[in-house]
């Protein structure tokens, strides 16, 4: 009975990690290959709102002075640090963490003209792209719409698809503030802020 009992125990403690591990191991299948992770991260990482389009000529430009940050009301800008190179101390907002609200206070406050002010639906910080193969309402895993909800621009920057009104559809007037993808529920964030040239469809096929 004694040997049974010690045989038992670890096949029990064995069974119970694989259960724990099942939703992790289902949502990795629904994730885009090599997006998870560090590398999710590194997809959504934006300037702030009224950036100058050109790197060189923003890391030139912003002084590190912090301030953008300082008066940021959601706290959403973050600064390079060991990390950024030449670009260290310049601001960064991580989507996944911590959206852009589009408040303008970053702008209006920015010394140089490495922020400048820029009306609402003139910014452009990028523009949103969906995943469809990850996404839980296109591949019918459940009803979401965070999204949509979320963003602060409305149906001109992403509704729901005709005839199925769970379905997210990226509209031209997403300015990529990143606030969809903060509230994405998917583990992989299949949703993004990517360049506007690359990202004018709104959307990628897998």
């Amino acid at each position: 009975m004694e040997r049974r009992d010690f045989l038992q125990k670890p096949i029990l403690a064995g069974a119970v990690i694989a259960a724990a591990t099942l939703p992790y191991g289902f949502s990795r299948l629904l994730a885009p290959r090599g997006e998870t992770g560090a590398a999710a991260r590194r997809r959504n990482v934006l300037r702030p709102p009224g950036a100058l389009k050109d790197a060189n000529a923003f890391t030139a430009a912003c002084i590190g002075c912090g301030v953008c940050g300082e008066v940021c009301p959601p706290r959403c800008i973050q600064f390079h640090a060991r990390d950024g190179g030449g670009a260290v101390n310049t601001p960064v907002i991580v989507a996944a963490e911590k959206a852009c609200t589009l408040c303008g206070k970053c702008m209006e406050a920015c010394p140089t003209e490495a922020l400048t002010p820029t009306p609402r639906d003139r910014i452009d910080m990028g523009v949103a792209e969906i995943e469809r193969t990850a996404c839980y309402p296109w591949v019918d895993r459940g009803i979401c719409g965070a999204c949509v909800s979320i963003c602060p621009l409305g149906a001109k920057a992403i509704s729901f698809k005709l005839w199925n009104q769970y379905r997210p559809i990226i509209r031209s007037g997403c300015i990529g503030c990143g606030l969809c993808v903060e509230v994405c529920p998917h583990p992989s964030k299949p949703i993004w802020i990517a360049k506007r040239q690359l990202g004018a469809k709104g959307y990628r096929h897998g």
